[in-house]
């Protein structure tokens, strides 16, 4: 399923998000028929050579795949299966991907009430912003039926510049929902840092400046570090000791203290690492700690093939 085929995509949700993606694919030479509540939102689609369909019945009947990119499941059920649903217009030759950020549970039920009519559904939740979705850079997590994944591959990549297949269907979901959440969680240890540091006296452009310099800033966590530690089950020399991680969280939360800046994120993580040294781990690198969390949640290792001890 080459660039410009013969192909006939429906695209449904024109939002900030669709908006961008939709045009990308109608860029690539592909048949474009949409749908969004607001039929204004399309105009710059329709203007570009796409065609209307009245409701998401219509784009089914008259498409190979559908995309959907929507606010959330309660719209995603209603897309699908609500009067004048794609389920009403799909047949066994369709396939719906659904872009939007929902529930890996009603993917998969869904994914089973279409395979009834002999239809393939998939996930395939992006990332990367309306910046991202306007330039075609954004991260896929497709969940699904591989062959079709395959098969499918040159048209996610029309409005994807980072593709990837993560599994059954629900699986795209599930890195999304855990990638929204970890960008979240680093946003509030982000803002206590930062409040603490420009209250302690810092300028608010050096700070920063400083964290996007330093190993945070680059990345190196996910890239270099837990590769080399977490990753393999390998804390032994240590790359930074779990005493020395936590000496200069206290020294952070001391700083707290001292400006009256609560610290709850910081707080957290100094438990943590507090838990891990009563472990006996002190002189283990810093990363042993997380394996108190993988305790918590039923002894599950997260180890990469590849990263095994040598």
């Amino acid at each position: 399923m080459g660039k410009g085929s013969d192909t006939v995509v429906g695209f449904i949700g024109l939002g900030n998000m669709g908006s961008g993606m939709s045009m990308n694919i109608a860029k690539s030479g592909y048949k474009m028929i949409v749908h969004d509540l607001d039929r204004n939102a399309a105009i710059p689609i329709l203007e570009f050579g796409a065609e209307w369909a009245d409701s998401p019945r219509e784009v089914a009947e008259k498409c190979d795949v559908i995309f959907t990119s929507l606010p959330g499941p309660l719209e995603v059920e209603a897309v699908a299966t609500g009067e004048n649903g794609l389920l009403e217009g799909v047949s066994g030759s369709s396939v719906w991907l659904d872009l939007s950020t929902s529930s890996p549970t009603l993917i998969r039920r869904l994914a089973d009430t279409f395979g009834n009519k002999g239809a393939t559904v998939m996930d395939a939740p992006i990332s990367g912003g309306v910046r991202g979705a306007q330039k075609g850079l954004l991260a896929v997590m497709v969940g699904g039926d591989r062959d079709t994944f395959d098969q499918l591959l040159p048209l996610l990549e029309s409005f994807g510049d980072k593709v990837t297949y993560t599994g059954d269907i629900g699986a795209g979901s599930i890195c999304k929902l855990m990638h929204n959440s970890i960008g979240y969680g680093m946003q509030m240890i982000l803002s206590e840092c930062l409040t603490l540091g420009v209250k302690a006296g810092v300028e608010a452009e050096a700070l920063v400046e400083c964290i996007r310099n330093g190993s945070v800033g680059r990345g190196n966590l996910l890239n270099v570090t837990l590769p080399e530690t977490y990753f393999k089950g390998k804390f032994d020399p240590p790359n930074f000791a779990l005493k020395l991680a936590r000496k200069d969280v206290a020294l952070a939360l001391e700083l707290g203290r001292e400006y009256d800046v609560p610290m709850e994120a910081a707080s957290h993580a100094y438990n943590e690492l507090t838990a891990a040294l009563n472990r006996g781990w002190a002189e283990q690198d810093s990363r042993i700690a997380l394996l108190l969390q993988e305790e918590r949640a039923g002894n599950i290792e997260v180890r990469l093939a590849g990263n095994d001890d040598e």
